[in-house]
């Protein structure tokens, strides 16, 4: 079957069909880099990343830009906070953030754009915008006119006449109705500025996505992404700008990620415990940490709470556990199988795929990677080790295609038996039913296997005799 992505501009799912055939054009709305990267900076950024993986996977060649908006109101605020130049605070985030990424196989992306780099760009942009009546400056500013385009609000879904409701000029500005956004904002003391046909002032939010996507990709994207707090109003006004700028649409297939719900007070965005991903990364094993992200499909929001990856670790944990029985990392490439091992090998492949075709369903291509380990944990404990472990090549090889398995076994591998019996009891834990933990864990012991509970789940031990 064809690959078929979601349009959050069409409200459905169409075969994809690049701009230029073999090549797709890809730009993430990325951080705005105020303070440290959080978990929703990782879901954005894994999301289109395996989007990304897959299409390489199809044989296509992807330019890919993550974009980094360096200067902004809250940036500066920081800064000014701090004593320090905005530089310093958005640098030092930017680096934290490739930290992240990189320490969770997030592929770096073709080029990091950011929004100080690209000032002339902006300034050739915002002047077209003004020759064509669709933006006007007024006191130092310039505005994009929302009534010039008579599509206005085609993503979201929202009316502009409903739009007004709520909307309010702001002391100090001097646009002519309410929704009007600021392409450039004239300078204030205090704050970094840089000269324009204008005056001394710096960039709106929107108009840096536009001129830096336009640069790196063309005026026709294939997918554009970011979370889904970002349909409006940031996609929305970087359709009206780009679209009124080229007369073409923007963006073939709008992407966008569902959100992170944070579950009770250890993981509350407020007091920050738990959510940066410094502190996350501090507890959890990265592999985990993808794994479960991507076993939500992106569009779906996805509860982020300490239980739950500690439940993920016992899964993740059963999915590796047959590649490290198998050796599988240097296990050589061999023709599949025959027999029954054969056949789940083939229909791990088929509907891996087909879910993936299917909007990039990561956690529907999971599903069908357990069914094959599961698979091949049989096969080794029939003692067929040579046909095991080309099947357990073939998990590892569908598992890389989402990012995961990256890092070779370091410890002890173990049985399917013992790691069921590891997550029976996780469940009778999670229950309080003590007794039964009680008894799991007696019935681990007897197999010579320790249980350690940590805060990043339960850690196993051979026994000492």
């Amino acid at each position: 079957m064809p690959l078929r992505i979601y349009d959050t501009l069409t409200r459905e799912k169409r075969e994809f069909v690049p701009v230029t055939p073999g090549k797709v054009r890809m730009y993430v709305c990325g951080m705005t880099v105020q303070n440290k990267p959080h978990v929703g900076h990782l879901r954005a950024s894994l999301s289109a990343e395996v989007m990304r993986r897959y299409f390489e996977h199809l044989g296509y060649e992807v330019a890919y830009a993550y974009n980094f908006t360096d200067v902004d109101d809250k940036i500066i605020e920081r800064a000014n906070a701090e004593g320090v130049a905005y530089e310093k605070v958005s640098e030092r985030n930017i680096e934290a953030y490739l930290r992240a990424a990189d320490a969770c196989n997030v592929k770096r992306a073709t080029i990091y754009p950011r929004a100080t780099q690209h000032i002339p760009e902006m300034h050739a942009m915002i002047a077209a915008l003004i020759e064509k009546g669709h933006a006007y400056a007024a006191g130092g500013d310039v505005y994009f006119d929302v009534r010039s385009k008579a599509d206005y609000g085609k993503l979201s879904g929202r009316r502009v006449d409903e739009l007004r409701e709520g909307y309010r000029i702001e002391p100090g500005e001097a646009k002519r109705d309410p929704l009007d956004f600021a392409l450039w904002k004239g300078a204030k003391p205090g704050e970094p500025a840089w000269d324009s046909p204008w005056g001394p002032g710096r960039p709106g939010w929107h108009i840096e996505c536009s001129a830096m996507a336009m640069k790196h990709l063309g005026e026709t994207l294939d997918l554009h992404g970011g979370g889904q707090d970002l349909i409006f109003p940031h996609h929305e006004n970087e359709i009206a700008q780009s679209e009124s700028f080229s007369g073409r649409p923007f963006a073939n297939f709008w992407t966008e990620n569902g959100m992170v719900n944070l579950g009770g007070e250890k993981m509350s965005k407020s007091t920050g415990n738990f959510f940066f991903m410094d502190d996350v990364l501090a507890q959890v094993d990265p592999e985990v940490l993808r794994c479960y992200l991507l076993s939500t499909h992106y569009r779906s929001p996805i509860e982020f709470t300490l239980e739950r990856l500690k439940e993920a670790a016992v899964a993740y944990q059963r999915l590796r556990g047959p590649l490290e029985r198998a050796e599988a990392w240097d296990a050589p490439a061999a023709p599949a199988p025959g027999g029954a091992l054969g056949e789940a090998v083939a229909s791990a492949d088929r509907l891996f795929h087909e879910a993936m075709d299917d909007d990039f369903n990561t956690a529907r291509a999971i599903g069908h990677l357990f069914d094959l380990a599961r698979a091949v944990n049989r096969a080794l404990d029939e003692g067929a080790g040579t046909e095991a472990r080309v099947a357990a090549r073939r998990l590892l090889e569908l598992g890389a295609v989402l990012g995961l398995f990256w890092k070779r076994p370091t410890g002890e591998s173990w049985p399917a038996e013992v790691l069921a019996l590891v997550e029976e009891r996780e469940a009778a834990r999670r229950a309080k039913d003590w007794k039964a933990s009680d008894a799991l864990r007696d019935r681990l012991l007897a197999l010579g296997v320790v249980v350690k509970d940590t805060a990043q789940g339960p850690q196993l031990a051979r026994r000492q005799v």
